[in-house]
C-alpha cells in the first residue's frame, strides 16, 4: 500500500532526488568547472544554455496563466522580472530599470566572442537541447499545476552548482572574469527565495500518496531535462565529438 508521507518526509525524498540526479554530477559539468574544456566547448555550453534561459519566461508565463490563486500569481510574477528584467513604470527614471537574467546571459555569450544575433536566433543550438527544453515547457503547460510547480524545485540545488561554477571557471579560464559571470551573482538569492516558496507550496498541496508521487516524478523529470542537455553537449563537443548538421561549430573544433 502506498504510504502518505509527512511534509518533512516528502521534502527529504525530494532532496534525495537532487542528491542523486542533479546535473552537477554530470561528467561534462565536472570537466567545465575543472578547467578541462576548450574555449569552443565553453562557447557551445553558453550558446545552448541560452535557449533554456530564453524559454524559462515562457514556461513561467504559462504557469501564471493557469493560476487561480492571486498569491501564487504574485509570487511567480517575480520570476518573470528576474529573467526578463524590469523597465519601471511610465515616466520613471532610467534608474528604476533592472536588467534581467536573460540580458546578463547575453552579456556572457558576448564576452565569449559569440555573435549576438546568432545566439538570439537559437538557430545553431543542438537538436538535443531544443528537444529537452521544449519538453520541459510542454510539461509545465500540460501537467497539473502541482506538478508544474514541483518541476521547478531543481532551484533547491542550484546555489551549490553556481558556487562551483564561478570558483572553477574564474580559476581555470583566463578569458573569463567576474563581469563575464555576472549572471550568476544574483541567482543564488533568487533561486533560494523561489525554491523556498515552491517547496512550501508543494508540501502544503501534495495531500495524497498519488499527488506526492507525482511531485517526486516531476522533479525527477526536470533533473532528466538538465542531464539530457549536458548529454547532448558531451556527445557533440567532447566524446565522440559528432556535431549535428547546422549546429554551432567552434573555431577550435
Amino acid at each position: 500500500m502506498t504510504v502518505l508521507f509527512t511534509p518533512e518526509q516528502l521534502e527529504e525524498r525530494l532532496r534525495t532526488v537532487g542528491a542523486q540526479r542533479y546535473h552537477d554530477l554530470h561528467p561534462f559539468h565536472r570537466k567545465l568547472h575543472g578547467g578541462y574544456c576548450t574555449k569552443g566547448q565553453v562557447q557551445a555550453w553558453a550558446l545552448n544554455r541560452y535557449y533554456y534561459q530564453a524559454m524559462i519566461p515562457l514556461k513561467d508565463g504559462s504557469l501564471i496563466g493557469r493560476c487561480e490563486d492571486p498569491n501564487l500569481r504574485r509570487a511567480w510574477r517575480r520570476r518573470l522580472e528576474d529573467h526578463d528584467g524590469f523597465d519601471g513604470e511610465s515616466g520613471e527614471s532610467e534608474v528604476s530599470r533592472r536588467p534581467g537574467g536573460l540580458e546578463r546571459w547575453l552579456a556572457l555569450t558576448d564576452s565569449l566572442g559569440l555573435d549576438h544575433a546568432m545566439v538570439v536566433s537559437t538557430r545553431r543550438i543542438l537538436p538535443g537541447t531544443r528537444f529537452a527544453v521544449d519538453a520541459y515547457v510542454h510539461f509545465v503547460r500540460e501537467r497539473s499545476l502541482l506538478e508544474a510547480v514541483a518541476s521547478c524545485l531543481t532551484e533547491m540545488f542550484s546555489p551549490r552548482i553556481i558556487t562551483e561554477r564561478m570558483v572553477g571557471m574564474l580559476a581555470h579560464y583566463d578569458y573569463i572574469t567576474r563581469d563575464t559571470l555576472a549572471y550568476f551573482d544574483k541567482r543564488p538569492p533568487q533561486a533560494a527565495r523561489d525554491a523556498t516558496f515552491a517547496l512550501d507550496y508543494v508540501k502544503r498541496h501534495a495531500r495524497t500518496p498519488d499527488q506526492q508521487q507525482a511531485v517526486i516524478a516531476a522533479l525527477e523529470f526536470k533533473c532528466s531535462v538538465l542531464w539530457s542537455m549536458l548529454d547532448a553537449l558531451e556527445y557533440s563537443y567532447d566524446t565522440p565529438g559528432r556535431i549535428p548538421p547546422g549546429a554551432f561549430v567552434p573555431p577550435d573544433a
